[in-house]
């Protein structure tokens, strides 16, 4: 038995038939699944953690499988920046930074390509693991003839980075920009505060096209999968009715409120003698109802209480 007291080298643990795992023998299970996803060709999933730069200058992502640390080159993590007259958005060097450090924290698949048994180093790609993904998922059919994804459809996506205006997605080795209008029928001022790097969403599909691995573009929504609430709200609200709300953008000289009876609405003008700013707390007064666009139009009364 493994545990008995006159193995003096052995670790006596409570449960007298269970194995002890160490911090070594953990790493060394974790180092013979690399090894075999090595050897296989199986995608495995880590945190994107950290950007280098290599002695000749060369940038890399450092990405954390466990607790083992996997080395990206740039050119392996599928950024795929146009650089042309046209698209002169500065030094590609600079661009690939800000992008990867938008992306920290996020979840990304990759490929061992290589790993050394001594030092335990690991380089992958992320380049091939998302080209085979694509290919099994955007382009291998059932027998019906459907690949898995497909128009209309809901799936789950990696959230990769996110902007005030806009959402960054992985679609299974796609990458999609989601607008804030496509990500809530609510008045949504800023992505952020709903949406974090490294989380999951569902989306639904729009519209796919798949030519080839390397050349598929998805364009997806969050908002249909949500559905909307506000025209239900919208019974509760009525003509001359007085509400609170959150101002949650201003767009020349438009003022977007989120009321909080759960409908849109619309100030053109605001009586208050204090400028309104994003996220006050206000009182609005309801002058229409425009039913088809689903939007109490009226004026902000006061602010209640400033974002300062």
């Amino acid at each position: 038995m493994p545990n008995e007291l006159n193995h003096g080298n052995t670790i006596l643990t409570l449960d007298a038939d269970a194995p002890l795992e160490t911090p070594q023998s953990k790493a060394d299970l974790i180092w013979h699944e690399i090894q075999n996803a090595y050897r296989t060709r199986k995608i495995l999933t880590g945190k994107l953690g950290g950007i280098e730069k290599t002695e000749a200058g060369n940038l890399i992502a450092i990405v954390y499988y466990k607790d083992f640390r996997a080395v990206i080159p740039i050119a392996e993590m599928m950024l795929n920046l146009v650089q042309d007259e046209s698209h002169d958005y500065g030094e590609l060097a600079l661009r690939q930074n800000k992008i990867l450090n938008n992306m920290l924290g996020c979840e990304i698949d990759f490929l061992v390509k290589g790993l050394d048994t001594k030092t335990h180093s690991i380089v992958a790609s992320r380049k091939e693991a998302m080209l085979k993904k694509r290919q099994i998922l955007y382009l291998d059919t059932d027998a019906s003839g459907n690949a898995k994804v497909c128009e209309d459809r809901i799936v789950q996506a990696r959230v990769i980075a996110v902007a005030e205006k806009v959402v960054r997605a992985e679609i299974f080795g796609v990458e999609t920009s989601i607008l804030a209008r496509d990500l809530s029928f609510d008045w949504l001022g800023d992505a952020r505060e709903r949406f974090r790097v490294g989380d999951h969403i569902l989306v639904r599909i729009l519209n796919v096209k798949a030519e080839s691995p390397e050349q598929i573009t998805v364009h997806a929504d969050v908002k249909s999968v949500e559905g909307n609430t506000s025209k239900e709200n919208m019974k509760k609200c009525k003509v001359q009715g007085k509400y609170a709300g959150v101002v949650e953008d201003i767009h020349k000289g438009t003022v977007f409120v989120r009321l909080s009876i759960g409908v849109n609405a619309i100030a053109h003008s605001c009586y208050d003698p204090r400028t309104v700013g994003k996220k006050d707390e206000v009182s609005f007064v309801v002058t229409h109802i425009d039913e088809e666009r689903n939007v109490a139009v009226g004026l902000i009364t006061r602010i209640i209480r400033q974002n300062l």
